[in-house]
């Protein structure tokens, strides 16, 4: 399956560590097509190496693999305190093993065979939760204060809900990108919860109004999204 190339909001460097060369060939390509790095382990034994060469923002990991296993480099990670996100890629369908991988310190899960967007995108969305976000955005006279949940404009304090508030935080940290809609639902909501699309388009309007008088738009980019940005006079 070909996904359409994107523009990553950050560099994104991906260590994949999967046995199967033909399946790890194609999920590189994959991701390169999105603008990002891939390096490829044939193995386990040789994870925490490759960790030290370089910086990697998330690791793809199958669980079987020869010698060490993905829960075993797993373990040893997150016992020796390393946080670095983990996807874990399996033919193991057992809700037991998902418990098990996730219990271990993985961070999110994916069943052979997938689809190649959904991979692109909880690895996208793995990088995105591993950032932390600043502690204040300011935008014409919007400014959010994500520590005290505070939204004000010009000053003034204005009410969201829990919702409107991750739709609008994740728009000022895009502010002058298109987004799209998925884009907005994968950053905003857990695996495992569901939002519509639609769902989506009733929270953009809901906070295009609360930031009427701030100096700034929520513009459609029909077909592809929105994108914040600064009013032109």
């Amino acid at each position: 399956m070909q996904v359409p190339p994107t523009h990553p909001p950050f560099f994104m460097h991906v260590l994949l560590v999967e046995d199967d060369a033909i399946l790890a060939d194609g999920i590189a390509r994959a991701l390169q097509s999105q603008g990002m790095a891939v390096d490829i382990l044939g193995n386990g034994t040789d994870v925490e190496s490759a960790l030290q060469q370089c910086c990697i923002n998330v690791m793809v990991l199958d669980i079987g693999l020869p010698g060490i296993d993905g829960f075993e480099v797993v373990r040893r990670l997150r016992g020796r305190g390393n946080q670095i996100p983990i996807l874990l890629l399996t033919a193991r369908d057992a809700l037991q093993d998902r418990i098990h991988g996730l219990e271990l310190g993985a961070d999110d899960y994916l069943v052979k065979p997938f689809a190649t967007a959904e991979l692109i995108a909880r690895i996208k969305a793995l990088i995105r939760r591993s950032i932390p976000p600043p502690v204040e955005l300011h935008i014409g006279g919007l400014s959010l204060d994500a520590f005290s949940k505070r939204a004000k404009i010009n000053g003034e304090n204005i009410e969201l809900s829990v919702r409107e508030w991750a739709v609008l935080e994740y728009l000022m940290q895009q502010a002058s990108r298109v987004v799209s809609k998925q884009q907005i639902i994968d950053s905003i909501i857990p695996w495992g919860e569901e939002l519509t699309l639609n769902a989506v388009e009733v929270y953009v309007s809901r906070v295009r109004l609360k930031i009427s008088d701030a100096n700034i738009v929520i513009r459609t980019i029909r077909g592809f999204g929105y994108m914040l940005e600064i009013k032109s006079r």
